[in-house]
């Protein structure tokens, strides 16, 4: 086997995915898209409903893209380790290498980075991901990336999760993947209920639908973390690759536990204090309808239309005038 430019030849170089996630990139940018044009129009909004208004705006975007952004996302679970690996198969070639395992609902994410990344000729700066959703085969993308040639770390992480791996995690990591998705739309799609009933001004039963949304987001977490398992050992020479939750998995627990809380003030503030409630929704009117309940004075038979003056909005009513 000889060297062709430096690597050897069923080695094309690096697989490097590109630098972002463009499913969060799209989510993120249409929910700005929509804060800033609620703030655009936010100033025509009078008094302190505008405070409230932006607060309930606010939440309620963050609620539902956490639910979007957490489907695609690959740091549910992740972990680190620098060791010092063979870089090849069939090559006596050692490499200094951080080495990152990242699982997501979808599938998982291992990542090979060169410390420092320019070594033995090469740059070793490695990304390559392994599904396992509905409609992709994980053995496929792992045969896949025998063929093309990647490099020992990343097989040997990869080889792991495989249905053939006598470590038989495959099949809890997808199972709880497949259920805390579709969890998670359900989420998703109690979150848009309860917004349209907030819209509606059903406060009580929009509340139940927040509830809802929270319980949907925590039970997403139960199906992902209930694996019985025991996790495989990832071994490195002396050092062990292990993982933890990661951000993902923390961002949908608080998530879940700020619609906990908002659905349960609801639905309290509803039994105790309506009117505070009504308030917090701009639908409070009182003040403005102490006007039209005020009885007003029954006009004079011996005016005329001519002789009634008209007051300001705030106190309206009928004002007769005496002929002098």
């Amino acid at each position: 086997m000889t060297l062709w430019n430096g690597s050897y030849p069923f080695y094309p170089g690096a697989n490097v995915c590109f630098p972002f996630d463009t499913s969060r990139a799209v989510i993120v940018t249409i929910f700005l898209t929509v804060l800033v044009t609620f703030i655009i129009i936010l100033p025509g909004i009078r008094g302190r409903g505008r405070l409230f208004l932006f607060l309930r705006l606010v939440l309620g975007l963050f609620v539902g893209a956490v639910i979007l952004t957490v489907q695609f996302t690959r740091d549910w679970e992740s972990g680190w380790v620098q060791a010092n690996t063979s870089y090849k198969s069939f090559s006596r070639v050692w490499v200094n290498a951080d080495i990152g395992l990242h699982i997501g609902l979808a599938g998982l994410n291992v990542t090979l980075r060169g410390n420092p990344v320019r070594q033995i000729n090469e740059t070793i700066d490695y990304n390559e991901h392994f599904p396992w959703s509905f409609g992709e085969d994980y053995d496929r993308s792992y045969s896949e990336g025998l063929h093309k040639g990647l490099p020992s770390p990343i097989l040997y992480v990869a080889e792991k999760f495989s249905t053939q791996s006598p470590c038989a995690v495959h099949g809890q990591y997808r199972i709880a993947g497949h259920y805390a998705s579709l969890t998670l739309w359900l989420a998703f799609c109690t979150w848009l209920l309860s917004n349209l009933l907030f819209s509606m001004s059903i406060l009580l039963y929009g509340g139940r639908m927040l509830l809802l949304t929270a319980a949907l987001i925590l039970f997403s977490l139960l199906f992902f973390t209930a694996r019985n398992t025991p996790k495989c050992p990832i071994q490195f020479g002396p050092v062990s690759l292990r993982t933890a939750y990661g951000e993902s998995f923390w961002l949908t627990l608080a998530t879940g536990l700020l619609c906990l809380f908002l659905g349960l003030g609801i639905l309290i503030l509803n039994a105790v204090q309506p009117q505070k409630l009504k308030l917090l929704f701009s639908l409070d009117k009182s003040s403005e309808g102490e006007a039209w309940d005020k009885p007003c004075p029954p006009a004079e038979p011996g005016c005329s239309a001519q002789d009634v003056l008209m007051v300001p909005l705030g106190q309206l009513c009928q004002v007769t005038v005496t002929k002098l």
